[in-house]
């Protein structure tokens, strides 16, 4: 992949070099993240940040990384502050929105929708989720945190076990995670849902392809028994046709700290991409797992901002400049990571 001025819309665009050095960049980046040195190697660039679906994670850390880059962040959020509301067309608004910014972060409901507003845009966008499609950055900061996560184990990412829980229909984080980790050998996928929320078969498919072994199953209790990380996600009620249709399914895998103490093995790691359901009935990661270290939900969410400065650097060819625009910083800045 050609980085300097290119869209990020895909997971399929990248190779295993490719993930490699958005790691080693991100890896570079965190003295910037934690507050230790400061970089202005972006002054003056402007991100447009147009998220048409809610979001806090994902758009306050794109906005954020951009920032400790040194530019600023135009937001625009929902369609009724929009040019879209009075029927414009995504071509139209990528042609005038790019004239004001020099890369986008855009999430949309409707699948395909970021790519189509690419091909108006006069500057690099990343896709920030596209409906129950694809959520490329989510695959790859999730792929740096377990990446991180095992090397303190003293493991790399071949022949990982992993188990993916819950709604895998309309989950686009695990769409692309899968997707990903069809790059890296030896992988064992255990996918726990109801069949009405299974995986989708073209994925499951290309993942057997890849020389994966992919088990499917109804039941919590075995499926994340024997795996490196268990990688839960939240029932993604927007996508159903109503709250009833939903309910039906809800706290159906609720993992929580005696399942994990029964079930797991001693060093699983357990992610989320957040947010978690935390309402009665729901709980996907209960909160009696909060004490638990191998809880990684929290650390997951802060390499989000490592991952997305490294992709802003590399997009705006400045992953080798940042450090000579770097200074110390001026205020108290200690932090508990």
């Amino acid at each position: 992949m050609h980085f300097p001025g290119s869209h990020v819309l895909s997971i399929a665009q990248f190779q295993r070099q490719d993930v490699d050095r958005v790691f080693a960049v991100a890896d570079a980046m965190r003295p910037y993240a934690h507050r230790e040195k400061i970089t202005r190697v972006l002054e003056g660039a402007i991100l447009g940040s147009m998220f048409f679906e809610p979001s806090t994670r994902t758009r306050i850390s794109f906005g954020s990384a951009f920032n400790l880059l040194g530019g600023e962040v135009r937001e625009t959020t929902g369609f009724e502050t929009t040019a879209i509301a009075k029927g414009e067309s995504l071509y139209d608004t990528a042609r005038v929105l790019s004239g004001y910014s020099d890369v986008i972060a855009m999430r949309h409901p409707e699948p395909g929708s970021v790519a189509e507003f690419a091909q108006g845009s006069r500057v690099p966008v990343i896709n920030g989720g596209d409906g129950a499609n694809e959520h490329p950055t989510q695959a790859l900061l999730d792929l740096y945190t377990i990446r991180s996560e095992l090397a303190s184990r003293g493991r790399g990412l071949d022949d990982l076990r992993i188990a993916m829980v819950g709604d895998l229909r309309f989950g686009r984080t695990v769409h692309s995670l899968a997707r990903l980790l069809q790059l890296y050998p030896g992988i064992h996928i255990s996918l726990v849902s109801p069949p009405e929320l299974a995986m989708p078969a073209d994925i499951v498919e290309s993942a057997r392809m890849a020389g994966h072994r992919v088990v499917e199953t109804e039941h919590l209790e075995t499926g994340i028994s024997g795996v490196d990380i268990v990688y839960s996600t939240r029932l993604q009620e927007e996508r159903f046709a109503s709250a009833e249709e939903a309910d039906a399914y809800r706290g159906r895998f609720r993992l929580d700290q005696q399942i994990y103490t029964a079930r797991c093995e001693p060093n699983t790691v357990i992610m989320h991409p957040l947010p978690r359901d935390s309402r009665e009935g729901a709980r996907e990661l209960d909160i009696d797992l909060n004490d638990n270290p191998n809880l990684a939900i929290f650390r997951q969410s802060d390499n989000g901002v490592l991952v997305r400065m490294a992709l802003f650097a590399l997009i705006l060819d400045v992953a080798d400049k940042v450090d000579t625009h770097a200074r110390p910083v001026n205020w108290f800045t200690e932090r508990r990571f």
